[in-house]
C-alpha cells in the first residue's frame, strides 16, 4: 500500500501540476469527487482493517510483555525492563500514506458536499461584468438557489428557483462546457430580444437606461459610458463604448443550436430564445462574449446565482452583495 499510495499521490500531483502550467484544461469537480472516492475508501480501510490491525498488534505486545513479567517473577526476577509503551506506541501510530488519505478524508468530504450542493467560490478572470465584476473579484455562488444538482454531470434533481431577468449567473460555457462563464441573464424561455443599435428591447419594449457618470477602468486606463440599465426587479450598471459598431463581426458568430432563432445585421442581433433556454450578455457590453456570438444557455448548464464578493485583495471595500 505504501508504493501504491506513493503512485497514486504522485499521480494527482502531476494532474494538478499540468493544468496549472496549461498542459491541459482540469476540470476541479471531478478531481474532488474522486479526491472524495479515493480518500473515503482510505478511511474505510482505516477503520475496520488497517486500526484494527494496530490495536491488535498492540495488545499482542502487551500481552507478551506481562505474560514474560509474570514468566521472570515466577522465577524471582523483579527488576527487569517491561515498559512497552513507547513500542506500543509507535504501533498504533497511522503511517503516513494514511495521513496523506484517510486523514484528509472528513475535510475534502466536508468542501466536496459544501462546493456540490452549497457554495462555491469563483474568482473573475476579465473584464465582462465591468462595472458589477472587477477582474480580481473572489465572488460565491448559491448552488442551490435553481435547484440541486449533482455534481461532476450537473444533473438536476430537486427543482428550486427558475432564473430571472436580471440574475448574474454562472454556467457553463455551451462552446466547452468544461469552462465556467458569469453573465446576466436578459431573455427568458419565449422572449425575443433585440439589441440593435446597442439600445436593447425584451418583447418589443425597450428597457430603460439613465447616464450615469463616466467610469474609469483603471486597467485599460480609460473612461466608458456608464448607464443604469432596470431590467424587471434588477436595476444595475452597465458600460457602452460608443466607438464600437453596434453589428456582431460574422467570423465572430459560433454555429450553435438554435441558431435559426436569430437574425444578424448590421445594426446588431434579434433572437427568439427556446424552451429550456436563456439569452445573457456582459455589463460590459462591448466587451463581453455572450449570446449574441454564441448562443443560448441550456438549463442543463447552469451551475447556479452569483450574489456576493468575498475578496478582492486590490480593493477590501468591494467586499459585499451585489445586482
Amino acid at each position: 500500500m505504501n508504493l501504491f499510495t506513493s503512485v497514486l499521490l504522485a499521480a494527482f500531483a502531476v494532474y494538478l501540476g499540468g493544468w496549472y502550467g496549461g498542459q491541459w484544461q482540469g476540470n476541479f469537480s471531478l478531481l474532488l469527487f474522486l479526491m472524495t472516492v479515493v480518500t473515503l475508501a482510505y478511511w474505510l480501510a482505516e477503520r475496520y482493517k488497517f486500526r484494527p490491525e494496530r490495536e491488535a498488534a498492540a495488545a499482542r505486545l502487551v500481552t507478551e510483555a506481562e505474560a514474560r513479567k509474570a514468566q521472570l517473577a515466577a522465577q524471582g526476577i523483579t527488576q527487569v525492563d517491561t515498559d512497552v509503551t513507547q513500542a506500543r506506541d509507535r504501533l498504533l501510530m497511522q503511517p503516513w500514506w494514511l495521513d496523506w488519505t484517510a486523514g484528509l478524508f472528513p475535510v475534502i468530504c466536508v468542501v466536496f458536499l459544501m462546493r456540490s450542493f452549497l457554495f462555491e467560490p469563483f474568482k473573475i478572470p476579465s473584464g465582462s461584468m465591468i462595472p458589477t465584476l472587477l477582474v480580481g473579484d473572489f465572488i460565491l455562488v448559491n448552488k442551490f438557489h435553481y435547484g440541486i444538482r449533482l455534481p461532476v454531470i450537473n444533473k438536476k434533481i430537486i427543482p428550486n428557483n427558475e432564473p430571472q431577468r436580471g440574475d448574474v449567473m454562472v454556467f457553463r460555457y455551451p462552446v466547452n462546457p468544461k469552462m465556467d462563464y458569469i453573465k446576466r441573464v436578459v431573455g427568458l424561455p419565449g422572449d425575443e430580444i433585440s439589441y440593435l443599435n446597442k439600445e436593447l428591447r425584451i418583447n418589443g419594449k425597450p428597457v430603460e437606461e439613465v447616464p450615469l457618470s463616466e467610469f474609469y477602468d483603471a486597467d485599460s486606463l480609460r473612461y466608458s459610458k456608464q448607464y443604469s440599465e432596470a431590467l424587471p426587479g434588477v436595476t444595475h450598471r452597465i458600460l457602452i463604448d460608443t466607438d464600437r459598431p453596434p453589428f456582431v463581426p460574422p467570423q465572430a458568430i459560433e454555429d450553435y443550436p438554435f441558431k435559426e432563432n436569430c437574425r444578424y445585421s448590421g445594426e446588431g442581433v434579434v433572437c427568439k430564445v427556446p424552451a429550456g433556454h436563456y439569452f445573457v450578455m456582459g455589463d460590459n457590453r462591448d466587451n463581453s462574449q455572450d449570446s449574441r456570438f454564441w448562443g443560448f444557455v441550456p438549463d442543463e448548464n447552469i451551475v447556479g446565482k452569483a450574489f456576493v464578493i468575498w475578496m478582492n485583495l486590490g480593493d477590501v471595500k468591494r467586499i459585499g452583495f451585489f445586482q
